[in-house]
């Protein structure tokens, strides 16, 4: 099992020692830095600086928002990444949420299944070089009746094929992930519920593609945190928790609430998002239940955390991104090690 790092959003407060985190995570041999966008920082610009301070570790979007860019744009942004950076960027895709996708870009959060197909099927024609053209529901290339005409990419990416990545928590959009992508962005996974939320319905739509899981990348991404007082640390996690569960997205649509009740806090989740929703972002932590925190995060001691990267890889897994959490670079920094050891003494380091 490999291993990658999130640096989160850009602007945070943490943008130094963001950049620290990735060039010690490079040094340390991790295997991919992602990099992620919502309506703040973007994730290209981002992964352009870190490739640029670093020397082996990949960078990838988590994620590129589809509302936000053409499809042909995205193809121009990935290519252009891979050469600068060498052959070391993964593209990462997601459609958002219905919130940041209508009120942000303007753009309808309607069909996200259909949209996301189209979208890569031309991304990946885009980064073929061959002269692209394209008709389908929701992009036609070029417009009908009109001057434009088919045309080919110019850049050249330094790998022939750019690994690409889809963001899916739905069972629908993670059986078409396994049919149409190289690789799984998950998060909130817990080992013992990825077999039923993640893991079948990718397969399916491997088989449904003729393939199997080899080669392709189930990637989850989990916070870390060091210590004794496992309490302690699952609290550092309760905003955030309550945030994705409580406040990403609107009560009929909240991807993240749905994940959470399908690992069997029906309750919790309908508590953490009705204080959320009403304003009480405190009241909606509290509600966060430890156990939720606690198989969803890496906690603990070196030892501990060997255990869960253990039931991870059993799980299925194949590579797992972490978050470092600290107050301090030297305590994210640590944890980063601490990511290391922990494979080793688990024995999965390759």
């Amino acid at each position: 099992m490999r291993l990658g790092i999130n640096l989160g959003y850009w602007g945070a407060g943490m943008d130094g020692d963001n950049l620290a985190v990735a060039q010690e995570a490079d040094r340390l041999g991790y295997d991919v830095c992602w990099a992620a966008e919502a309506y703040g920082s973007d994730a290209p610009t981002v992964l352009s600086w870190v490739a640029a301070k670093t020397e082996r570790i990949d960078v990838g979007s988590a994620i590129m928002q589809i509302p936000a860019r053409q499809p042909t744009m995205t193809a121009m942004t990935a290519a252009t990444l891979d050469s600068l950076s060498g052959g070391r960027f993964r593209l990462g895709l997601g459609v958002s949420g219905p919130q940041v996708s209508e009120g942000w870009y303007g753009v309808k959060f309607d069909k996200p299944l259909a949209r996301t197909r189209e979208y890569v099927e031309i991304v990946r024609k885009a980064m073929t070089r061959e002269r692209l053209s394209y008709q389908g529901e929701h992009w036609t290339l070029p417009l009908p009746d009109g001057p434009g005409k088919p045309l080919k990419l110019t850049v050249h990416p330094t790998r022939p094929h750019i690994p690409l990545y889809i963001a899916a928590i739905g069972p629908k959009n993670l059986e078409q992930t396994g049919e149409i992508a190289d690789g799984a962005l998950l998060i909130f996974p817990a080992a013992e519920h990825l077999e039923e939320t993640a893991l079948r319905h990718l397969r399916a739509g491997r088989e449904k593609a003729g393939l199997t899981m080899e080669g392709f990348d189930v990637h989850p991404t989990l916070p870390i945190a060091l210590g004794d007082d496992i309490d302690a640390l699952a609290d550092m996690f309760r905003p955030y928790t309550a945030l994705y569960v409580g406040g990403m997205g609107s009560r009929k649509q909240n991807f993240y609430n749905q994940l959470a009740q399908r690992m069997g806090y029906e309750k919790a989740a309908a508590e953490v998002q009705d204080k959320y929703l009403s304003g009480d972002k405190a009241g909606a932590a509290a509600a966060v239940p430890r156990q939720l925190i606690d198989q969803t995060a890496l906690l603990g001691s070196v030892d501990r955390i060997a255990d869960r990267m253990q039931a991870y890889a059993a799980a299925g897994v194949t590579t797992l991104t972490l978050s470092p959490a600290g107050f301090t670079l030297d305590e994210r920094i640590a944890a980063l090690r601490a990511g290391v050891e922990a494979l080793e003494r688990a024995g999965l380091a390759s």
